[in-house]
């Protein structure tokens, strides 16, 4: 695949989250349209068992579908059935305002990471938790996770978390001395052309994990504002732009890539380490590294539900989150690794995970993450507004001519 297209898909991407964002300008529903807005509405059981609806827009279901689909076995009298469809996060927004304005709301819960949650956000599209705290009690969130929470403006509910990145995966037969600082990762790279890469972060959590990561390894003066506190950030990237070539469209382009031998060196989070090893899509001889002082970029998947519900619906919803918080469920989090660890509570030990998980991560986990996860400090994502500033200046002046 040529840079140009490369550069345009993540140009389409960004493009797509920055309309969700924009269509903020078409305004919210009226307090009348939500049906499952007003707490004195909600009832403490649906009156009947309903049918959830519920849309991923973040591949969540990859985690959580097994808690979901044991509480239905488990509480036939508060759900009948599940359905499940899936959708692009920068569709999220569009998809539940237009029925929301038709007075139809048919989908019941939204399963999303920050960029949909955002985007709702700005247009008031999510029912209150707060108004309901009384049903989902107070989660007894890991503390980074309970910084995640906050983004969630009392809108939306945490689920699972990571401290996601940034890492970076090697071919050890190929790179002998693995970078340890972002210098050496440069140095690298200038000795090897074209044989390191990363994804184009509108596009890729390791990317997207690289890009909030460096202005703190690199000591920029505001790692929280892209516009005017990256300066070193962005004059690194752009001088690594020279040895890099083709950027990836995606994290699984430079999965494959390592694969294949046409790159030696990529990004990673703990997750994007592990799950592929497990699949097969890396060769399990490959293997992670960090930099020193590194600070993780923490990421977190929420519930939302939107405005408009009934309230049996909402009661069922938030009977369904409360037991996705229960040490039990969140144990599955764990997963073949995707979203390592996963669990967004405390005292969920990987002894607690299926055993599936628990043989997975055995033998193709890292037992340093753990080490690491505890040495190095964790700081939230950037909201979706400041990400999509981000990706926009990394357009223009790290993959463009700017």
């Amino acid at each position: 695949m040529s840079r140009s297209l490369s550069h345009r898909s993540a140009r389409i991407a960004l493009a797509g989250l920055l309309l969700a964002v924009a269509l903020a300008g078409c305004g919210a529903p009226d307090d009348g349209d939500e049906g499952g807005g007003d707490p004195g509405k909600v009832p403490e059981r649906p009156a009947k068992p309903v049918t959830l609806d519920i849309l991923d827009v973040a591949g969540n279901l990859q985690l959580t579908q097994g808690m979901i689909d044991e509480f239905v076995r488990e509480h036939p009298d508060i759900v009948a059935k599940v359905t499940y469809s899936k959708a692009p996060a920068p569709d999220l927004a569009g998809k539940i305002k237009a029925q929301q304005q038709a007075g139809r709301v048919q989908i019941d819960l939204v399963l999303t990471g920050t960029d949909g949650l955002a985007a709702g956000l700005s247009q008031d599209l999510w029912s209150s938790m707060e108004e309901h705290r009384s049903v989902i009690g107070t989660p007894n969130y890991l503390e980074p996770a309970a910084e995640m929470q906050k983004l969630a403006q009392g809108k939306g509910t945490a689920i699972v978390y990571y401290p996601s990145g940034p890492l970076f995966q090697y071919d050890p037969d190929k790179v002998t001395d693995p970078p340890s600082t972002p210098q050496e990762l440069l140095a690298w790279a200038k000795e090897h052309p074209r044989k390191f890469q990363y994804a184009d972060p509108a596009n890729s959590g390791p990317g997207r994990t690289f890009l909030m990561g460096l202005p703190y390894l690199l000591g920029d003066k505001d790692p929280t504002d892209p516009v005017d506190g990256w300066d070193k950030t962005w004059a690194y990237l752009k001088e690594l732009d020279r040895y890099v070539g083709v950027y990836g469209s995606g994290t699984t382009e430079t999965m494959k890539n390592l694969a294949s031998g046409s790159h030696d060196m990529i990004m990673t989070t703990t997750g994007w380490y592990i799950n592929p090893r497990a699949l097969g899509t890396v060769p399990k001889k490959v293997r992670a590294g960090h930099f020193d002082g590194m600070t993780w970029v923490t990421d977190a998947q929420y519930a939302v539900v939107p405005k408009g519900v009934s309230g049996d619906t909402m009661s069922a919803a938030l009977q369904l989150i409360k037991w996705m918080l229960t040490p039990e469920q969140q144990a599955k989090a764990y997963d073949d690794g995707y979203f390592y660890p996963g669990p967004a509570i405390k005292g969920v030990p990987l002894e607690m995970a299926p055993e599936k998980s628990r043989r997975t991560i055995a033998e193709f986990g890292v037992p340093a993450f753990d080490e690491w996860i505890d040495r190095f400090p964790k700081k939230p994502s950037l909201p979706a507004e400041q990400q999509v500033k981000a990706f926009d200046l990394w357009n223009r002046k790290v993959a463009g001519s700017e």
